[in-house]
């Protein structure tokens, strides 16, 4: 990727420097030109409660799983049969899983529960926890591990294949930038996004 709009070290690589200063001017860059900013920060203030509560329709569910696969990361067969895999759930036990990880202690629970559901993996699941606990969760994808490897805040590339011990590496290096540099976690997610924009 070459957009992170920050500096080539030695005409090689290309690198971004994670200060309050620069995920502010990222984040406030998605707000601008990302189509979905505006529904995202609509969910990430109903959702959560309606997640932990199980106080959710099959819609709701379902949006979570397309917002994932529709930001434009992935080819539209992969994305329409991701979504049709969710759609095999039965809506009980949709309901258990997402309240069950909502209410679970740990982030292995969580993951657990939600992969239980037919069509979530890692990074699906790690949507779910992002619109459960947007305060401590974000999603995981290969555009927002890139720019914290370009940042050198997170070692190695993308896996091909996301575990949850990979997903703990990864939103460990969230909040580590989190707290540094004082952005709650969806600033930084947003940062992020941004920073491996090709546009």
């Amino acid at each position: 990727m070459t957009g992170y709009g920050a500096r080539t070290d030695g005409g090689n690589e290309t690198t971004i420097d994670l200060t309050h200063e620069r995920i502010a001017a990222l984040a406030d860059e998605y707000e601008e030109r990302e189509p979905f900013d505006l529904v995202e920060r609509e969910h990430t203030e109903t959702l959560p409660r309606a997640f932990a509560e199980g106080d959710f329709g099959r819609r709701d569910a379902e949006w979570v799983v397309q917002w994932y696969y529709r930001r434009g990361t992935v080819s539209d067969t992969e994305r329409r049969e991701a979504e049709e895999r969710f759609l095999d759930n039965d809506y009980e036990a949709m309901v258990d899983a997402i309240q069950g990880a909502a209410t679970a202690d740990s982030l292995d629970e969580k993951l657990r529960r939600l992969m239980s559901l037919t069509g979530v993996d890692v990074p699906v699941a790690s949507a779910f926890l992002a619109y459960t606990r947007p305060d401590e969760y974000v999603a995981v994808g290969e555009r927002e591990w890139a720019a914290l490897s370009a940042a050198g805040e997170l070692d190695g590339s993308y896996p091909d294949s996301i575990s949850p011990t990979a997903y703990r590496r990864y939103i460990g290096s969230v909040r580590s930038v989190s707290d540094r540099t004082g952005h709650d976690r969806w600033t930084v997610y947003r940062a992020l996004w941004r920073a491996g924009a090709d546009d």
